[in-house]
């Protein structure tokens, strides 16, 4: 079936493409249509979101429900939590994010784009440390469409917000948020927090972070990050920010435009103990062998605000790293293998406790050395005005594709990396989630651990192995670092996964 998706104008009318119409599969080893999205510099979640709500994509239902995986052995330390399906199974779950309650160590909350939702933005709230899950969907503005990009946090006070996109506002699109005061049972009405910047524009990949540091200036306020399009493709990375709960938000742009090919994409936002604010994204230019960013060597840009997001530095260059070649046609390459889309997002976090490297701020990406994709972790020691050399988290014998990875620091100032790690598999393939933690960054890579207690198969997505999101998410909860991931264990399609370590040191 061809379709003509318009998501933006020139150059990106993207014109014919096919999708192919996904039928019910009749258990976990049955085929499924591979899915093909179009070739855009959107994210790919939102891509997914409008091929679904046009029709061109059925969904294919058939999960599996939750349960629960035995833990990994705990010898040596740090020890392996079990795994736990968080999303309710069904249709599949992919993109997801976690944040743990600063009030309460046993709240957990993480999300994705739920399949099994009308908005297809799911969420999942546990009260008793991630053993159970409740599960809602968000609601849509009126008249709306849910296009994805769940955005989870919790302030100091324990008030929780969700965010995602919603399209055919009369914006044409927005960033939506709700809030919850009881642990993410119930949830306010959806409101808008970002309005396009641009005429005719589009709201892309929001990433929300709440600044819960009980000493910042800015404490308790809540930022979302956010790429923004106009109408001809230019794209810029923009800042949201309230400091009174959500009842008002403020929009600030953080560097100029940048006019097609050279694309913003990808950002993600975090505070120090003082209440700055640092804001990552990649920035490519679209003139790779296959005409896109993919092949490319990218650069991951970092701009600082030390006024709550009113104003923003100059951009500083962290590092720059090749993205893996576009061989499925995705405008920021393909995980090798498969037709995976695959995302490069420059993660950080800051090291806020009172040790050793106090200050320091961590960036963790991906670099493809041509032959493998490899996560490596940059430390800024000045506040984020130089970085320093990336260091590979993965030890050397490890020399299959690592991807998907997210970072945080914990209030002690151990750094946690978690990421899907293909090093079990000798066709490169399947995938285990792993982690690693250290108290500094040179110490990671003794420190790898499995996260996930049994593999996954791209190719079992849901979606033929076409799309299993743009990113999964780790939190830390005290010594605890909980982890969730995009799992295909059921050999069906993919579900929110929760698990994690201990670190006992």
């Amino acid at each position: 079936m061809k379709i003509i998706l318009r998501v933006l104008g020139a150059p990106f009318v993207i014109g014919l493409m096919m999708l192919l119409a996904m039928s019910p599969v009749a258990n976990a080893s049955a085929a499924t249509a591979s899915v093909h999205l179009p070739k855009s510099p959107l994210s790919s979640g939102l891509l997914m979101a409008q091929a679904i709500h046009s029709g061109a994509v059925k969904l294919p239902g058939n999960g599996a429900a939750a349960g629960t995986n035995p833990a990994l052995k705990c010898s040596p330390a740090p020890c392996v939590m079990p795994n736990v399906q968080a999303s309710e199974g069904g249709q599949p779950v992919n993109e997801d994010p976690i944040a743990t309650n600063p009030a309460n160590k046993q709240n957990l909350l993480t999300g994705g784009n739920d399949y099994n939702c009308t908005s297809l933005q799911g969420f999942y709230a546990s009260s008793n440390g991630g053993t159970t899950w409740n599960h809602t969907c968000m609601n849509t503005l009126p008249g709306a469409s849910g296009d994805g990009d769940p955005g989870v946090g919790f302030n100091s006070n324990g008030a929780a917000y969700i965010s995602g996109i919603d399209t055919g506002t009369s914006d044409g699109s927005d960033i939506v948020f709700e809030k919850s005061t009881n642990g993410g049972t119930t949830w306010s009405a959806p409101a808008v927090a970002v309005k396009p910047m641009f005429v005719g524009g589009l709201t892309d990949k929001d990433w929300l972070w709440v600044d819960s540091n009980a000493n910042s200036k800015y404490k308790n306020a809540v930022y979302i990050s956010i790429t923004q399009f106009d109408a001809s493709s230019n794209s810029e990375i923009s800042v949201t920010h309230t400091n009174n709960g959500g009842k008002t938000w403020t929009t600030v742009g953080v560097d100029t435009k940048q006019i097609y090919p050279a694309v913003d994409q990808f950002s993600d936002v975090t505070t120090d103990k003082s209440g700055n604010v640092y804001v990552t994204w990649m920035r490519c230019t679209a003139n790779g062998p296959s005409g896109d960013c993919g092949g490319t060597t990218a650069s991951f840009m970092m701009s600082k605000s030390t006024d709550g997001g009113n104003t923003w530095s100059t951009p500083v260059t962290i590092n720059t790293a090749k993205l893996a070649p576009d061989t499925c046609g995705a405008f920021y390459g393909c995980l090798p293998n498969t037709s995976e889309r695959v995302s490069n997002i420059p993660v950080i976090g800051a090291d806020n406790s009172t040790g050793k490297h106090a200050g320091d701020l961590y960036v963790v990406n991906y670099n493809y050395n041509g032959t493998f994709m490899s996560v490596q972790v940059t430390v800024s020691t000045n506040g984020g005005s130089t970085w320093g050399t990336p260091v590979a988290v993965a030890p050397g014998s490890d020399k299959h594709d690592q991807f998907f990875p997210w970072l945080s620091v914990s209030n002690s100032g151990v750094i946690g990396v978690t990421w899907m790690d293909r090093r079990n598999d000798p066709s490169n393939l399947s995938y285990e989630e792993y982690g690693a933690v250290a108290g500094g960054v040179n110490g990671l890579v003794k420190h790898n651990v499995q996260l996930a207690a049994k593999p996954s198969n791209p190719d079992n997505d849901g979606f033929g192995g076409g799309f299993m999101g743009d990113y999964s998410g780790n939190a830390w909860a005290g010594k605890k670092l909980y982890a969730s991931w995009m799992d295909t264990s059921n050999g069906t399609n993919c579900q929110d996964e929760v698990g994690g370590y201990l670190w006992t040191k």
